[in-house]
């Protein structure tokens, strides 16, 4: 159990402490706690050292993250590539930890992407169903599921201050069903990607491969987080992925739910579903401009939403763009 980014449980230990006992509860595993996991403003490099044992001891079988945050760019430069590569082991976690995950990739590591502690174990009455059954897929059985849509979303839970964070849920709402675009076939491919905020940042250190190619036949992931970002700018740096190749390499696109309000910013029901729609229609049209042969599907609660679903990174997903299904294979 690690914090890569943002030292969440040393903010609010009584959720971390939830979030532990729950994932023994769901999945019969022991978490280790690592020495960042609580300190709050701990160095990049101590942070890495905790993830270079972690990954580097063979009584560990899995890597998870606490949480995402906004600085694990600065910790990538520190891993250990010779320990991961000779004992690779699932690393689960989602937004700005698509820094360690695009990482991991580029040595031929797959991981999971999803499941921050502090966010999907720790708050509310109980795991959302979907995020267990995909929680366990990744941790023990390894097997393949069908991704669905679980009805209802919310954007952001309750205050961890606020003791009612141990019990309760955000406000949750109905969701949409999801969007397809593109050709009517079915596709089965590896997936990339992750939050489109960070991979802006991976491209511009240059932590992808120079060849887009190295994604030709995939599924690319691609949501967005808690900052809510314009839509204008969502399809300029999706435009900028078309620019790159990576759009035309790849053969499927899921984009997830977006996040239409925090705890900063509360629009009105109309203005959250306006920005989803906006986005979704964004996405539709550059994927469609850059790759028209590419099945699209908008919707799928992969990302910064609750229930969420955990992915497959850099293991296979189908996207079936005729029976408008999506299977994740977690083994």
């Amino acid at each position: 159990m690690l914090s890569p980014s943002f030292a969440a449980p040393g903010a609010a230990p009584a959720v971390h402490e939830q979030a532990m006992r729950r994932l023994t509860e769901v999945t019969g595993l022991i978490p280790v706690e690592y020495p960042t996991t609580r300190q709050l403003g701990a160095s990049p490099q101590a942070r890495a050292a905790d993830l270079n044992a972690a990954f580097g001891d063979p009584e560990i079988r899995a890597v998870l993250a606490t949480i995402g945050g906004e600085d694990q760019i600065t910790v990538v430069p520190h891993l250990d590539a010779d320990a991961v590569r000779a004992d690779p082991k699932p690393y689960v976690g989602y937004s700005d930890n698509t820094n360690i995950l695009n990482w991991l990739w580029t040595q031929g590591v797959s991981g999971f992407y999803g499941g921050s502690t502090q966010v999907q174990l720790g708050p509310g009455p109980f795991v959302d169903p979907c995020h267990v059954a995909a929680l366990k897929a990744a941790l023990l059985t390894g097997e393949r599921l069908r991704i669905t849509d679980p009805g209802v979303s919310e954007d952001f839970g309750k205050d961890w201050a606020d003791p009612a964070a141990l019990t309760e849920f955000g406000d949750r709402e109905a969701t949409e069903p999801w969007a397809w675009a593109g050709p009517e076939r079915c596709v089965t491919g590896r997936t990339w990607g992750g939050c489109l905020e960070v991979i802006q940042w991976i491209l511009t250190a240059g932590r992808f491969p120079a060849d887009p190619a190295v994604l030709e036949g995939g599924v690319l992931l691609l949501e967005t987080s808690e900052d809510l970002i314009p839509t204008q700018e969502f399809g300029w740096i999706v435009r900028s992925l078309g620019e790159r190749g990576l759009l035309s390499a790849v053969d499927a696109v899921l984009v997830a739910r977006p996040p239409a309000s925090s705890f900063e910013k509360r629009p009105t029901s109309p203005e959250r579903a306006a920005h989803r729609a906006e986005q979704r229609d964004a996405a539709i049209a550059l994927v469609g401009r850059y790759n028209p042969d590419a099945v699209v599907c908008v919707g799928v609660p992969f990302g910064h939403t609750q229930p969420q679903w955990i992915l497959p990174y850099g293991g296979e997903v189908t996207v079936d763009g005729s029976g408008r299904e999506v299977w994740a294979d977690f083994g």
